[in-house]
């Protein structure tokens, strides 16, 4: 079973990698560093809903 948290964080890794990719492709630095940061958020929300999952699961 797949709780929100989980997919939230894939879209954001997957909408972060699109702007890293456009800001490399334009030269955006700014563009490029909030991909970045995006896909760096979209693990840590996985990761949370990973570990709710695996709570929930246990329970």
């Amino acid at each position: 079973m797949v709780n929100k948290d989980q997919v939230s964080g894939v879209a954001k890794q997957a909408k972060g990698a699109v702007k890293e990719a456009a800001g490399k492709v334009t030269g955006s630095k700014k563009t490029e560093l909030k991909g970045k940061a995006e896909k760096v958020a979209g693990k840590i929300q996985k990761a949370a809903g990973d570990v709710k999952e695996k709570v929930r699961k246990a329970n």
